[in-house]
């Protein structure tokens, strides 16, 4: 990743996906910019922290929504404008970001489990129907990252201290190990990959109690263990 250059020089537009106007802006101006696209990461998530901690039965409708829209529904709108760019470079390469609470329940993930199982949904529809047109549409499943959106979820740390102890490879993800996949997904080595869910995350999710581990983790911290 050190060799894609300073972040500095790079364009900065603005976008809020709930509001078309700003897209069309968006990819009116990378027209303009570049004439074509060849990768678009799709890294934006967000619900409501009470609708992450509340049991799952009590999400509210307006935060289920929001969830939905931001999380899942963005894919949709931005997949759609993306396309006609990218068929002016004969394809391209869609990437999101997606987490496994999808197959397994995950406490503290709650809102975000349902729009990131939509999410996943959509990588599959949209692999089908952009493929003729030579796009890519594949999802990285991370591991746990200590980042600022990741501190809204309970048991953080937990699952990190499960990772290390007990995964198949005994080490906790990071940024680069998912950048690093993105940059694979986004060029000609994965030109024949496409509607898969590439999980990046030591190999937890093949491993089964993740719930109980934590839990475990959990009381001992409480009881002033590790």
């Amino acid at each position: 990743m050190a060799t894609l250059g300073n972040p500095e020089d790079f364009l900065l537009f603005p976008c809020d996906v709930t509001d078309d106007s700003t897209i069309d802006a968006l990819f009116q101006t990378i027209r303009s910019e570049w004439k074509g696209l060849d990768a678009l990461v799709h890294c934006i998530a967000f619900a409501d922290r009470d609708d992450l901690n509340r049991p799952f039965s009590q999400i509210s409708r307006t935060g289920y929504k929001l969830a939905m829209e931001v999380s899942a529904y963005s894919l949709n709108v931005l997949a759609r404008s993306a396309a006609p760019l990218m068929d002016e470079r004969g394809g391209g390469s869609i990437i999101a970001l997606t987490y496994n609470a999808v197959e397994k329940a995950v406490p503290g993930y709650n809102a975000m489990a349902a729009a990131k199982a939509a999410l996943e949904v959509g990588i599959r529809y949209l692999a089908v129907e952009l493929g003729l047109g030579k796009i890519r549409v594949n999802a990285i499943s991370a591991g746990p990252v200590r980042t600022l959106s990741a501190s809204a979820v309970k048991g953080l740390s937990a699952l990190r201290r499960w990772t290390e102890e007990v995964s198949p490879l005994h080490e906790n993800i990071t940024p680069e190990d998912i950048g690093n996949t993105a940059v694979y997904l986004a060029s000609d080595l994965s030109r024949m990959v496409t509607g898969n869910i590439i999980f990046v995350d030591s190999g937890t999710h093949v491993l089964a109690a993740q719930i109980g581990a934590m839990r475990q983790y959990e009381s001992g911290s409480e009881r002033g263990g590790a």
